[in-house]
């Protein structure tokens, strides 16, 4: 009896890890950091949803240099609109030049991939988490899984603080 328990409990584990974790947004994460200690771009973008990213961040900024002023709201929108996929191509190709070059800023801390696994929500095809890395950053990601089955990164809040400190980063010469 006693080894057919134990059967039973590494047959429900192995299925699932074999049927359901592939499948997840953790699982995601996991190989979007394992493609970048890699330093194989290519791979690691295929978990970011550019143009969604490039959107929203676009979005939230407008919305917090428009104020509450409709027109400025309206033509930002508009401007953010029509260069979202441009942009959204030029940050995909410095991203993925980044990752093969293997620059620190773009690396993934494993505390941090780990936090962000422990306190991922999921709610059917999205998910998000909430965590602060060792650097005192605080990281509010949502992903969604795309038409294809996989999962990607679909939003950054607070883009623009991290965009700051990164540039910030890069004319100083530090991570």
């Amino acid at each position: 009896m006693r080894h057919f328990t134990a059967v039973l409990i590494f047959a429900a584990v192995a299925g699932w890890a074999v049927f359901y974790l592939p499948n997840s947004p953790s699982w995601a994460m996991l190989r979007m950091k394992q493609a970048i200690d890699a330093r194989d771009g290519d791979e690691a973008a295929k978990y970011v949803d550019f143009e969604s990213v490039v959107k929203k961040a676009g979005y939230e900024m407008v919305q917090k240099q428009g104020g509450t002023d409709p027109l400025s709201a309206m033509l930002g929108n508009a401007a953010i609109d029509l260069l979202t996929k441009p942009m959204a191509q030029l940050a995909k190709s410095w991203a993925v030049q980044k990752v093969d070059d293997g620059a620190r800023e773009v690396q993934m801390p494993g505390a941090a991939v780990a936090a962000s696994l422990v306190l991922l929500h999921r709610s059917g095809d999205t998910a998000a988490t909430d965590f602060t890395d060792n650097r005192g950053q605080r990281w509010r990601i949502h992903l969604a899984r795309g038409g294809d089955g996989y999962w990607r990164v679909t939003e950054i809040e607070d883009v623009g603080q991290l965009l700051q400190k990164l540039q910030r980063n890069q004319h100083l010469g530090t991570p």
